[in-house]
């Protein structure tokens, strides 16, 4: 199979993006991907566009918690030894990246690629006949103590001085804005720019089909491996040979485990995230609702109530832990209240840099191939400005915003 300008790898909500991105600009797109578009791990995250969230999880506080994290019964992180331990210089490096001046300019980079998320995203909702999937209420971020509450001061400032839009409110205030709220609210935060998705995967899913309708190509097989040649890549999926001008790596957390792409040498981990859904509970809240000490969201979606978040350290092949759901099961009542038995559970992997950012740029391997993956926690919020660098640099367009700090070639501590 050739004739293609573009073979893209991995039809989540990135690779997805920079397919329709680069179809409306009229390029010859291949989409590769042996399961659906969207339902892997675009399909069971918090649903929130999180303009908002350039705090990065290399937070100082890691290092001063950090026994706590690891022990406690009620942390929201969680480790698998038998993972990190063969991994020793990935775990330093992410906790490398914790010290305060570090953190702060990965703040920043995160804060101007997040600036252009919406730029990115809206042109892909409006082609795709999406807006009834968007819902335009803010995010709502509440503190349960006196003490979380302080704490979080200088991370709200900083969000401040990179230019978000943070509404301080009491905590009467936030529950009159959730009454369904049950815990104290000692300090609660609006976040009026965010928005969110009533279903993700549905929201790929209509991103694919325009794709398709514009002409755009799929096959559905597995990549195994690219080979960059000068004037072309071949790509090998499943049975068949694909060959294109240039090939996109948008795999997330599987990325590096496509021989030849260059992705196998850099150091990209996995947090795994959790959710629990509750149908018929969704009327519970008008927004999503970000519980800070508990490390996880509640969201309104078309399939009912989904608690998500909490991370965890762990391999790709690793099966789930039943101490993460019951964690959210049991943190989601002392939010909301009493919750029926969920109706259904997830486990995803969020593919992650020890820095916490992406890498959006050309492989080491080849100038032919093109790296988009690692978006960690942002990758529905910075899906569709990550297609449209894809598109730029395709084009041999210089983006509108500063590359470097995501560069596959960067040093990642």
């Amino acid at each position: 199979m050739s004739d293609f300008d573009i073979a893209v790898i991995g039809a989540g909500i990135v690779g997805t993006s920079a397919a329709l991105w680069a179809r409306m600009r009229g390029h010859r797109v291949v989409l590769i991907d042996p399961a659906p578009p969207g339902s892997g791990t675009s399909s069971g995250n918090a649903c929130t566009l999180a303009t908002y969230a350039c705090l990065p999880v290399n937070d100082p506080s890691v290092l001063r918690d950090l026994p706590r994290l690891l022990f406690g019964r009620d942390s929201p992180l969680s480790v698998s030894w038998r993972h990190a331990l063969p991994h020793p210089g990935w775990m330093l490096a992410f906790l490398a990246n914790c010290r305060a001046a570090r953190s702060r300019r990965i703040a920043g980079h995160l804060a101007a690629l997040l600036a252009h998320a919406d730029a990115g995203l809206n042109p892909l909702i409006e082609e795709a006949g999406a807006r009834d999937l968007v819902v335009a209420r803010g995010q709502l971020t509440v503190w349960s103590t006196a003490e979380a509450a302080r704490e979080a001061e200088a991370g709200l400032a900083l969000r401040r001085s990179l230019g978000v839009v943070a509404e301080e409110l009491t905590g009467a205030e936030a529950k009159a804005l959730e009454p369904g709220l049950a815990l104290p609210v000692a300090r609660a935060v609006l976040f009026p720019e965010a928005r969110h998705v009533r279903d993700p995967e549905e929201l790929v899913r209509r991103f694919h089909a325009r794709f398709e309708a514009l002409g755009g190509v799929t096959v559905r097989a597995a990549a195994r491996e690219v080979r960059a040649m000068p004037d072309r890549v071949s790509v090998i999926a499943g049975v068949e040979r694909i060959e294109a001008a240039r090939a996109v790596i948008a795999a997330g957390a599987f990325s590096g485990r496509i021989a030849g792409a260059g992705a196998a040498r850099m150091p990209l981990g996995t947090e795994r995230g959790y959710h629990l859904l509750y149908a018929g509970e969704g009327q519970r809240l008008t927004r999503p609702v970000g519980w800070a000490e508990g490390g996880f969201y509640a969201v309104p979606m078309a399939r009912g109530l989904r608690l998500a978040g909490t991370v965890e350290i762990a391999g790709l092949d690793a099966g789930p832990d039943p101490r993460r759901l019951d964690y959210i099961a049991r943190r989601g009542a002392e939010l909301l209240g009493p919750l029926p038995a969920h109706t259904s559970s997830w486990l995803d992997f969020r593919p992650t840099l020890p820095d916490a950012l992406p890498v959006i740029g050309h492989s080491p391997a080849s100038e032919r191939i093109l790296h988009a993956f690692g978006h960690q926690h942002l990758g529905l919020t910075l899906g569709g400005i990550t297609g449209r660098i894809v598109a730029d640099l395709v084009e041999g367009r210089r983006p509108n915003l500063p590359l470097d700090a995501f560069s596959p070639a960067r040093r990642f501590y």
